[in-house]
């Protein structure tokens, strides 16, 4: 599981950042990638990265605001030519469905996949499979805006096979049956308990993105002891007033979050572009001041998110 940044800045696209979208790369899990926010040139920035747009296999919108939107007719366009035929859902408020359609309708575009739409307004978890479950919270914001809670199913403990092959007991379905923790009886007698063999559950990860907003009690709820959680940093410590006036958070408001959160890692984006990358020392400092576990995101910067081992504090 890994976050790729594809644009980290807000409003408007800068020489240095493009505004704002975000993959959930699942590749190892399901072999598929999930996309949060859709700003203009999106498609651009994936040509400069092994993101394949047929993989795509959900769109997470958190609000309605262009600089989260206006990527997606083209993208939507362009994934059909390069061979996406499968089925894509797209999730967002009310309103992503009449967009989509009409930019389409309008552009004359025809796409040779099916899309599903699934439009919210109120709280509440709008996937849920085997592997992983998604909760919408809303947030606060000129318009209606939302964060995301993706949580994964914990995962069930690895078989020891060097511990069985040192045992002398060779690979074949007998594994199968160690693996569910079976009392078995070997041919030479022997028995054996497959609890001995199995490792602990690993717990499943978690990872908090949100949409733009003002610092809110549901993004504490949202974040709560995530691994990582994506928070919008718009502006810097000495511009409260003008981040409440577009209705934004600072550094420090979401470092703030993620401290009364108990998150263990924060990605900081969606900066203003009055700031440059010589201006990002300082907003660095004022979040590492709260929550020291802090990075400041670049265009197309990877950050991986690993299972917890058992004992480890990562």
């Amino acid at each position: 599981m890994e976050l790729l940044f594809l644009g980290t800045g807000s409003g408007v696209p800068s020489k240095q950042r493009n505004v704002s979208s975000l993959a959930l790369k699942l590749l190892d899990e399901r072999n598929s990638i999930w996309l949060f926010d859709c700003g203009e040139a999106t498609q651009h920035q994936i040509l400069q990265t092994t993101l394949k747009p047929r993989k795509i296999e959900k769109i997470f919108i958190s609000h309605m605001h262009g600089d989260h939107i206006f990527g997606l007719p083209g993208l939507l366009s362009s994934r059909g030519f390069q061979g996406g035929t499968d089925r894509l859902t797209i999730y967002g408020p009310i309103g992503i469905k009449g967009y989509i359609l009409s930019s389409l309708k309008y552009a004359g575009t025809y796409l040779n996949y099916p899309i599903r739409f699934v439009e919210f307004k109120e709280p509440g978890v709008i996937f849920e499979d085997d592997q992983f479950k998604v909760t919408v919270g809303k947030l606060k914001h000129g318009i209606p805006s939302y964060g995301f809670r993706i949580e994964e199913a914990d995962h069930e403990g690895t078989l020891d096979a060097e511990k069985l092959k040192e045992l002398n007991i060779p690979p074949g379905p007998l594994y199968g049956r160690i693996k569910n923790k079976e009392i078995v009886k070997l041919e030479d007698g022997r028995v054996i308990n497959g609890e001995d063999f199995v490792g602990p559950e690993q717990k499943g990860r978690v990872v908090t993105i949100l949409g733009d907003t003002l610092k809110h009690p549901n993004s504490i709820q949202l974040a709560k002891d995530a691994d990582v959680l994506v928070h919008e940093s718009t502006f810097g410590s000495n511009e409260e007033d003008l981040a409440r006036q577009y209705n934004h958070s600072t550094t420090t408001q979401a470092a703030q979050i993620a401290k009364e959160a108990g998150v263990n890692k924060l990605l900081l984006t969606h900066f203003s572009s009055r700031y440059l990358y010589k201006d990002m020392k300082q907003l660095k400092k004022e979040a590492k001041a709260i929550f020291p576990n802090t990075c400041l995101m670049k265009d197309l910067q990877e950050i991986s998110i690993p299972l917890k081992r058992e004992g480890s504090e990562e």
